[in-house]
């Protein structure tokens, strides 16, 4: 069951459930959910990529834009180009919902294809987002935009703590690391 706004706006106040949402989405949230910002953007820089049985290692990155609320940043996607997003809100979800994302539909009007993972019960943190521009023109998007829609789910019998890495919102690793 997708759980509407005025429950999570419930668990906002009591909860944490979401940290730093837009005022807009604290006073009148739009749909089933609530809309993330773009609070910083981020480019594979080099290294490697492993994904093994026992052993992970993600390819370094470089942030190349960051949410300024006393400045306005934008930056400019190119056809082609490959980019991770992180949210501007903090996720704090408890052990009987998950997140799923859908992306607002001017971004997938405008050329980009957003993907993320689902956020599992017990996460807390930002939430990191591929985005890859498959159309044929540059697309500008300003730091602090609405990009994407949260829908929160009920896990009917509760659900189990998560234990990855990626808890506080990391964007990669370090060096290849022995997964848990």
């Amino acid at each position: 069951m997708i759980l509407g706004p005025k429950k999570l706006l419930q668990l906002v106040k009591t909860k944490k459930l979401v940290e730093n949402l837009d005022k807009r989405e604290l006073t009148t949230p739009e749909g089933a959910g609530f809309d993330i910002r773009l609070g910083e953007i981020h480019k594979i820089v080099g290294g490697v990529a492993f994904l093994g049985v026992t052993h992970r290692e993600t390819p370094k990155i470089k942030a190349v834009a960051k949410y300024d609320a006393k400045k306005l940043t934008s930056y400019k996607i190119k056809p082609g180009e490959f980019v991770l997003f992180s949210s501007l809100e903090t996720f704090n979800i408890p052990l009987n919902l998950t997140v799923n994302f859908k992306p607002r539909t001017t971004t997938f009007r405008s050329g980009l294809i957003i993907r993320t993972g689902n956020v599992a019960p017990g996460y807390h943190g930002k939430v990191t987002f591929a985005c890859h521009n498959a159309g044929p023109i540059p697309v500008t998007l300003e730091l602090g935009c609405r990009f994407a829609h949260a829908q929160f789910y009920e896990v009917r019998g509760g659900g189990t703590q998560y234990k990855g890495q990626w808890q506080g919102g990391r964007v990669t690793t370090k060096r290849r690391e022995k997964q848990i």
